[in-house]
């Protein structure tokens, strides 16, 4: 079935990509981002023996969380950087699609087949390093319409056939490399600052061997200052000159050695920050600490894959033990502007650690270094709610009953009021999903991963086109516009309330039957057709309270309408859980879901159709994890 369903996939997005004419970082009126397609295409060309791209996912809408990806400001891809990572296979010509790739680093693998010519559309593309790889073939002459290319390593490879003249005509190439390949013929002269074309026995490299262009040697650096010196007087400035920069170079080592160990000493230390108690009397805030770089490698033995608990759109975690024997989750950010403003970050991981509450996860501390930014949580012994319903791929953990999943609702619903009515400044968490809410050893609800779009996103605009969040699960104003609001939680809050009930993904509910849509629609449909026990999870083995499961549905439906304005706030959605209210907002409902309604507001009537309407989409909108 998994296979089945891989298979699909491939063959919506190349039947999708029919229509392309042109790649953009953006979605198209379809909802699909270009180069996620391209990307999900060169992965699968690739040979990844060390799943270096497992978490490259046909499903995201947004490379830009990516592993070895990076985008710029716009969301589009600017840098693909995978050097060392032992990848064979072949290059795909869809590499032509990243037409914002600025850096191309692809050294030291096993890489063979052709170069594909579709390098050429790459016109702001300023380093490409293939060099270390199997390379073969002719270099496409196409790589010399690349005007803004400024270092060019094809070394060695087994390339073979003439030097491109046309990769001779780039003025702006500071370094051009074509050693140890298979080149034939003649040398043109070229205009790159520093060449190398050693090791390519079959190219000419003496004037009488070559017909015309011979004069340009196999290796070079070029220096616009140089000119020609007598030999005898200047011998001895050169020795001088030489010896000076060498115990120049010296001095400078040491120097910065010594502040490296003054560096290191100095931020061995552990700083605290003092917090306030918060509103809840029973929980008091205690210290936030910060953590040395050095103290988390330890403690997560130098990141170990093997004690990766999780990861998705804003990093890693890892399981963690410190010396005292304490068990923590350390969160490895994705950050690509790390090494920005040390101190807004802190102070903004002391805001978001002021969000206290028994169903939020409490932030611990933190690390920050030039490169590197790191949250420490407490350990989740009973992991996520969506480990809990679907286990993994190595086994399925007990079903959670239906009381715990009632539970679960509440816990989660009474965390996210609390962010949005109780904090100061109110947090939207915008990813809300069964995956970020975690479970403690009593299996109580806790929230994860909130405050994080804020913490990693640098403009200080309550709206933003940055749209964050996971397929499925994200409002319909929130794609459409890029606003976010306390709305588009509530929304994801839904969705996550069907995932309790089904025990299924966002996009994978009725799979088993050969059926296709988002979630949401088809809990509509057979709730419609009163067929509540296809909606509920076979794993209860019908061991659940019907009517609580129909209230529950219903509050998933309400929190669920299109139209923001509809939807309750999650104090009113803590009192519908609670029993509160729910007849006289289920029959509210009921009026802005009529047929006559919907044309009045032009309201699509499925979730999916929303997603494929055109007619919505009014403007390029990227979902993204962080920066």
């Amino acid at each position: 079935m998994d296979d089945l369903y891989k298979c699909s996939s491939i063959l919506v997005v190349y039947l999708m990509l029919l229509g392309v004419t042109e790649t953009s970082a953006s979605l198209s009126p379809k909802g699909v981002n270009y180069e996620v397609v391209a990307l999900i295409y060169i992965r699968d060309a690739l040979l990844d023996t060390n799943h270096v791209l497992k978490e490259w996912d046909i499903n995201s809408v947004d490379p830009c969380s990516w592993s070895t990806i990076s985008c710029a400001a716009d969301g589009s891809v600017m840098a693909m950087l995978m050097p060392n990572q032992s990848f064979a296979g072949t290059l795909s010509p869809y590499i032509g699609n990243l037409t914002n790739l600025q850096s191309l680093l692809l050294q030291n693998n096993e890489i063979s087949g052709p170069i594909p010519v579709e390098l050429g559309k790459l016109e702001k593309l300023e380093t490409l390093d293939f060099s270390g790889n199997q390379f073969t073939g002719l270099i496409p002459s196409s790589l010399g319409q690349l005007k803004n290319l400024k270092y060019l390593r094809l070394n060695n490879n087994k390339l073979s056939g003439p030097f491109p003249a046309m990769l001779a005509n780039i003025s702006g190439l500071t370094l051009l490399d074509l050693s140890y390949n298979n080149l034939s013929g003649s040398i043109p002269r070229i205009l790159a600052k520093s060449y190398n074309m050693s090791g390519n026995p079959l190219l000419c490299n003496r004037v009488k061997d070559c017909p015309v262009d011979s004069h340009s040697p196999l290796s070079v650096t070029l220096d616009p200052n140089k000119h020609t010196e007598p030999s005898g007087q200047h011998k001895s400035l050169k020795v001088v000159i030489a010896l000076s920069v060498i115990f120049g170079c010296l001095a400078v080592f040491i120097l910065s050695i010594g502040l490296l160990l003054w560096w290191q000493k100095r931020h061995h230390d552990l700083v605290f920050f003092a917090a306030n108690e918060q509103r809840d009397p029973d929980i008091c805030m205690g210290n936030l600490k910060r953590f040395s770089f050095r103290e988390l490698q330890a403690a997560t033995d130098n990141f170990n894959p093997k004690n990766i608990l999780g990861q998705g759109g804003f990093g890693i975690v890892y399981k963690g033990c410190l010396r005292d024997g304490t068990l923590i989750a350390v969160k490895r950010l994705k950050d690509n502007n790390a090494a920005a403003g040390e101190v807004q970050f802190q102070t903004e991981v002391e805001m978001i650690s002021l969000a206290v509450h028994k169903n939020l996860l409490r932030l611990n501390g933190f690390c920050m270094t030039r490169t590197e930014r790191l949250l420490v949580y407490p350990y989740m012994p009973n992991g996520s709610v969506a480990y809990q319903l679907r286990g993994d791929n190595s086994h399925r953990k007990p079903t959670l009953d239906w009381y715990i999943r009632k539970r679960i609702a509440l816990g989660a619903a009474r965390g996210l009021l609390y962010l949005h009515d109780q904090c100061d400044p109110k947090i939207i968490h915008r990813d809300v999903k069964a995956a970020n809410i975690l479970l403690d050893e009593d299996f109580e609800a806790v929230v994860g991963d909130f405050g994080l779009a804020k913490l990693l996103d640098q403009r200080d605009s309550h709206v933003t086109t940055a749209v964050r969040g996971t397929v499925g699960h994200i409002a319909p104003e929130y794609l459409s516009t890029g606003q976010s609001s306390e709305k588009t939680d509530v929304f994801g809050f839904g969705i996550l309330l069907l995932e309790l009930i089904t025990g299924q993904k966002a996009l994978d509910f009725g799979h088993d039957s050969k059926q296709k849509g988002a979630m949401l629609d088809w809990v509509k449909k057979l709730h419609q057709e009163r067929k509540l026990d296809l909606i509920v999870d076979k794993d209860l083995k019908g061991f659940y309270d019907r009517v609580e499961v129909e209230e529950m549905v219903q509050v998933a439906l309400i929190c669920t309408l299109f139209h923001p304005g509809h939807r309750p706030k999650m104090s009113e959605v803590v009192r519908m859980l609670e029993g509160d209210g729910l007849a006289e907002r289920w029959e509210a409902s009921q009026k802005v879901e009529t047929p006559s309604y919907r044309r009045m507001e032009s309201i699509p009537r499925r979730y999916s159709d929303f997603i494929e309407d055109s007619s919505f989409v009014v403007q390029a909108v990227e979902l993204s994890g962080p920066r």
